[in-house]
């Protein structure tokens, strides 16, 4: 519950300062770590994801991203995420969440959270997305323009481990079906 409450509260504020910044520009975004979002003391692993989806709210609002979006019935769905911790980051810690586009093809938008408490950094989340419309996905380069860098070694990377891990679920599924449905344990 607290997540819907903060990306309502994002998007409120947010309209005061929708398009103050350029899509190839990075948008900061600023929270407190309050009660709801920890477990004894520090922020616990699923809220780093909230957040995130708060920032990106807060980024496609302030770039003006999400007039163009509504205009044409357009969403955006996170098809991957992917989260590396530096320091645990403590109950009602002041976080700043810095937010950018690293990199688009024509099917999705990459986004880096660079979370900082008191300064340090503590955290990044990657996220991949689409844009949608309907069951058809958008080319990103119809909202954000040309991308004029190269895909980074590291989201290569990342693709490729993605794609590996769906070739082997769909494998094991296969197995699953012709096997006729045991589990790996036996009968």
């Amino acid at each position: 519950m607290s997540g819907i409450v903060r990306i309502f509260l994002v998007v409120c504020c947010a309209l005061f300062r929708f398009r103050s910044v350029a899509p190839a520009a990075g948008v900061r975004s600023v929270f407190h770590v309050t009660p709801w979002d920890t477990g004894l003391a520090k922020l616990k692993s699923d809220k780093y994801f909230q957040l995130a989806e708060a920032a990106q709210f807060d980024f496609v609002i302030r770039t003006g991203l999400i007039g163009t979006m509504l205009r044409n019935g357009y969403h955006f769905i996170n098809t991957s995420q992917l989260v590396t911790f530096s320091t645990p980051v403590k109950l009602f810690a002041r976080v700043a969440i810095t937010t950018r586009i690293v990199y688009w093809d024509t099917k999705c938008a990459y986004f880096e959270h660079v979370f900082a408490a008191d300064g340090s950094p503590c955290a990044c989340v990657l996220v991949r997305m689409k844009f949608k419309k309907g069951g058809r996905t958008i080319d990103p380069t119809d909202l954000i323009g040309p991308c004029s860098i190269v895909q980074p070694e590291s989201l290569q990377y990342w693709d490729r481990s993605i794609e590996a891990l769906r070739q082997a679920g769909l494998r094991e599924r296969e197995r699953q079906t012709t096997s006729g449905g045991t589990s790996a344990g036996g009968e």
